[in-house]
């Protein structure tokens, strides 16, 4: 018999080189000699990864929760700050649980994605870094970072500057190693600047103190704060405490803690490795006696449900399990609060992607970046027949971006059903406010929205929203208000846009629930008596914004549109790829304050061609979103019968509203000669 050759190895990719373009990644800090020479500043990367949503919001003076994030070693799909193709990527969307988000590695400086940072930051949610030290190479680490007081303070204001520039909000720091005593002074000079430093730099920003080395510099784990770590608690913002504690340690370190018990969180593992009642499902266990205890709470590893495949699937074993938190815990998260508020209820995932109603991909995506405000939707473990079931549905149509909420059961003609969509806390002016939604419905299902007031004298208002007037459940709600449909043009059959404007001065908007019913029946067309009837219909988004406030976008050429990095490459027969970076801003060099940006190539031919498909070769294709001013074309395919390459960059309010392609800035390039 013939010995076949062995099969030949393809070389091993180059070193990861931050300088050269690529597609643009989040990536953490190995060495203290990286992050003291500054070096990550200096990556084609860094422009890219900035976080672009502010953070609104203040810590409250109550029980918090803290979600700290370790998955797999962390940079999984989250890395490519402009998205990828992994639809089924993990995710959160029960942010109005959390106070607090860690992003967590096992590497000595772990910045978040900016991803995360964005969502989070959308929602109210504080996010920090993790700066960890462990086994050998780090109590190497230590030795540097602790020889003189002068080098604890240098590195400490690297991480202070590394979270100004990418947008987040402080520290997690992790010292799992063994130290000297005579490092400990050190030590906490380095946590006190590092504290102080934030705070100078970012208020309202965080530095917590992991559970780990004591004030002698042990590597014993406490399990609630005491005298060998209340030091390092006292010159920073809180503790996180170690996840094998007993059951009395939340009480005992609250009264430690004194008037400071919120900022004490008590952790608990998800995968339930030692951790008081074991967490995975009985996590709301833990939560319930740190509730008791009048501390704070960290959970950790959130993920366990995704990374064991938890049946039936992700989507529903999230939503369980998030629902056993809020059962425990409660909503910590109230919106909206703010004018304008826009939410497409966008999971920052899909299977395809629309603009103003419009399929503008099919292609599945992951980007956390576009997460909308996300629904406050109950979880219902068995839903009966004869009810509605509500749910983020991805296989169906999305008005804008890939998200949706679903409603589809049964319904009696005259019976209405109402689910809580939002808690809100937005206090209402002078001036009247509009409300926007977009509506795609089967047969003579339709969808109105229900808003709670209340005003500062204990009174209470609602107030439906309808596209007709109700009559046989009006009587339920203070005020009905018809609302003036119309189908926008350009929209995909289907979607029916619904507004109302309201003028509600002085009351505050604090819940908004949607609300199905059926429409009435034509005159003399009866339907049968006690018949429930199929009900399906689904809400693309809500807009509420003032009514003077027009959306308007500057003309494109009040824009400088550049590219940089141009590379060409053959491919065959003619086809090349080209690879670039597209920047923009505008001419007169004021900041621009618009959330993101849709990225089109629009190739246009030598002479105008049909392929097989019957599809023109200039046709605009979406590429992707950005987030800042920039954007990365990566190996780009140009057929050979294409002259010149037209990038398009549409530019979107935070309305939702999005400016027309044919309005917006543009750069071209020719292809002929390249």
């Amino acid at each position: 018999m013939s010995v076949s050759e062995p099969e030949l190895q393809p070389p091993p990719p180059p070193p990861f080189d931050p300088t050269l373009p690529s597609l643009p990644i989040s990536y953490p800090i190995k060495t203290l000699k990286d992050l003291e020479s500054r070096s990550y500043f200096n990556s084609f990367h860094y422009p890219f990864i900035k976080a672009s949503v502010p953070l609104k919001s203040v810590l409250p003076n109550r029980r918090r929760l803290l979600v700290c994030h370790d998955m797999a070693g962390g940079y999984l799909d989250d890395k490519w700050v402009q998205g990828g193709t992994n639809s089924e990527a993990y995710g959160i969307w029960h942010w109005y649980l959390m106070d607090v988000f860690v992003y967590f590695s096992h590497t000595l400086v772990t910045l978040p994605p900016p991803c995360w940072t964005n969502t989070a930051h959308r929602h109210g949610v504080k996010v920090l870094g993790t700066f960890i030290t462990e086994w050998d190479e780090g109590r190497v680490a230590c030795n540097e970072l602790l020889s003189t007081k002068e080098s604890a303070h240098m590195y400490a204001e690297r991480l202070a500057e590394l979270a100004v520039a990418l947008g987040f909000d402080g520290w997690l720091i992790n010292m799992e190693v063994k130290l000297d005593p005579g490092q400990i002074p050190n030590l906490k000079e380095f946590v006190d600047h590092l504290t102080q430093t934030m705070h100078s730099s970012v208020p309202g920003s965080l530095v917590i103190w992991y559970d780990s080395v004591t004030i002698h510099g042990d590597l014993d784990w406490q399990d609630q704060l005491n005298d060998k770590n209340k030091p390092f608690f006292d010159i920073c913002d809180g503790i996180f405490v170690n996840y094998t504690w007993k059951e009395n340690y939340p009480r005992d370190s609250a009264a430690v803690a004194g008037d400071r018990n919120f900022d004490v969180y008590m952790g608990i593992d998800v995968f339930g490795r030692n951790t008081y009642g074991g967490g995975q499902w009985n996590t709301n266990n833990a939560l319930n006696v740190i509730k008791k205890g009048e501390t704070s709470a960290a959970i950790f590893a959130p993920a366990w449900n995704y990374e064991t495949h938890q049946l039936p699937n992700f989507q529903t074993s999230q939503n369980r399990w998030w629902g056993l938190v809020e059962k425990s815990w409660g909503i910590v998260q109230n919106y909206p609060k703010d004018l304008p508020f826009y939410t497409n209820f966008d999971q920052g995932r899909g299977y395809h992607f629309s603009v103003d109603g419009a399929e503008i991909s099919k292609d599945p995506w992951y980007n956390l970046s576009c997460q909308g405000f996300q629904p406050l939707l109950e979880f219902v473990d068995s839903p009966t027949l004869d009810s509605i079931q509500t749910l983020v549905d991805f296989n169906k149509a999305s008005y804008s971006g890939g998200g949706n909420v679903t409603f589809k059961g049964t319904l009696e003609e005259n019976a209405f059903f109402t689910r809580r969509l939002f808690h809100g806390e937005l206090l209402l002016g002078d001036l009247p406010v509009n409300f926007t939604y977009s509506v795609k419905s089967e047969g003579d299902s339709q969808l109105g929205l229900s808003l709670q007031f209340s005003s500062t004298m204990n009174k209470s208002m609602s107030i439906l929203l309808a596209s007709q007037e109700i009559y046989q459940f009006s009587s339920k709600f203070s005020q009905v208000i018809t609302t003036r449909p119309h189908e926008k043009p350009g929209n995909s059959p289907g979607w029916v846009i619904q507004e109302a404007s309201i003028a509600m001065n002085g009351y505050t908007l604090t819940e908004i629930y949607a609300v199905c019913y059926r429409s009435k029946p034509e005159f003399n067309k009866p339907r049968p008596a006690h018949n429930p009837v199929k009900y399906f219909a689904v809400l693309g988004h809500i807009t509420i914004k003032n009514s003077e406030k027009k959306s308007g976008f500057p003309p494109s050429s009040s824009w400088i549109v550049e590219a940089q990095f141009i590379k060409w490459a053959s491919v065959s027969q003619g086809s090349k790829t080209l690879s670039v970076k597209l920047i923009w801003k505008l001419k007169d060099g004021t900041d621009t304050v618009f959330p993101n940006y849709n990225i089109y190539a629009k190739k246009l031919a030598k002479q105008v061609v049909s392929d097989q498909y019957g599809s023109l070769e200039d046709v605009p294709k979406y590429l992707g979103t950005a987030h800042v001013e920039a954007f990365y074309v990566s190996d780009l395919s140009v057929p050979c019968e294409t002259s010149s390459l037209k990038f398009i960059v549409q530019v979107c309010a935070a309305d939702g509203t999005c400016q027309k392609l044919d309005d917006s800035p543009t750069f071209s390039i020719d292809v002929e000669g390249q």
